[in-house]
């Protein structure tokens, strides 16, 4: 099967997109920061605390593969927002076959750690891994052609990945199409 050019994603306008691939990401970011505490009574100590987690969230995903980083305001106090980070994960020493991968994922979780269910989906993009835990909801999408796994990185901390979020992290999920 040939290898997809790029990917489409259906989110809704309200996330604020971040292109990791380009050097503005920074910039974007402290957009995206000041919108949130702007008119409003949000400390600065608060603020600084927001900016740098998703700076160090930003940084962290890039050196790992991510190329898009999405946000979601869910408060109106400023904090942490809803996001979604998006990453290519080459094959590497990730088994290539989704149920592998799956049980692989599986034997990775430390003994007595948070709520998680690691279980494998169809969507119309593909065969998918979904790892479900308390505050986060990853699904790595095989891509075709072997190339290794799109991985969608949901985080709600404010809210928990559960309900109304998970749903919409699931039809995100599922709105993934593969540009050939």
């Amino acid at each position: 099967m040939a290898i997809p050019r790029d990917y489409r994603l259906l989110v809704p306008r309200e996330w604020f997109r971040i292109d990791l691939t380009q050097d503005r990401w920074r910039s974007q970011l402290k957009t995206f920061v000041d919108r949130q505490t702007a008119g409003r009574h949000v400390s600065a100590e608060l603020t600084r605390n927001v900016w740098a987690t998703l700076r160090n969230t930003a940084e962290a995903g890039r050196a790992r593969g991510a190329m898009e980083f999405f946000l979601l305001a869910t408060s109106q106090d400023g904090s942490m927002p809803a996001s979604l980070l998006v990453s290519l994960v080459p094959m590497g020493k990730t088994p290539a076959d989704p149920q592998k991968y799956a049980a692989w994922l599986e034997t990775r979780e430390p003994d007595g750690s948070e709520r998680c269910q690691v279980s494998v989906v169809d969507l119309a993009a593909g065969t998918a891994v979904r790892v479900l835990r308390d505050t986060t909801l990853d699904v790595h999408v095989c891509m075709p052609g072997g190339v290794g796994y799109l991985t969608l990185s949901f985080s709600s901390s404010l809210t928990g990945m559960s309900g109304p979020m998970e749903r919409l992290s699931d039809a995100i999920a599922g709105s993934l199409r593969w540009v050939m």
